[in-house]
């Protein structure tokens, strides 16, 4: 997994920023993510601008940590993009 995504304690959740050159290598980006989504069946939180987007990958309702099925999706998140610019 990316040094990128924080995983922060308190709930347990993991956090990342990607920032892109335009809103049309976002919207891309949107599109592979959700497409990804579908098949994982996991739907993390987004919030996006126009030229980034925050991600948040929370814990399952009454879990203390995350499990490996949602550090392997911020994995497969990263390779959709991986010469995207992170802050």
């Amino acid at each position: 997994m990316n040094q990128q995504w924080h995983e922060r304690p308190r709930p347990a959740r993991l956090e990342r920023r990607y920032e892109f050159e335009n809103y049309l290598a976002l919207r891309d980006f949107l599109d592979c993510a959700a497409e990804l989504s579908e098949r994982e069946d996991l739907y993390p939180d987004m919030g996006f601008g126009r030229n980034y987007v925050n991600i948040t990958i929370h814990a399952d309702e009454g879990s203390a940590s995350l499990d490996s099925k949602k550090h392997r999706f911020a994995e497969l998140l990263d390779e959709l993009c991986p010469t995207v610019a992170t802050v």
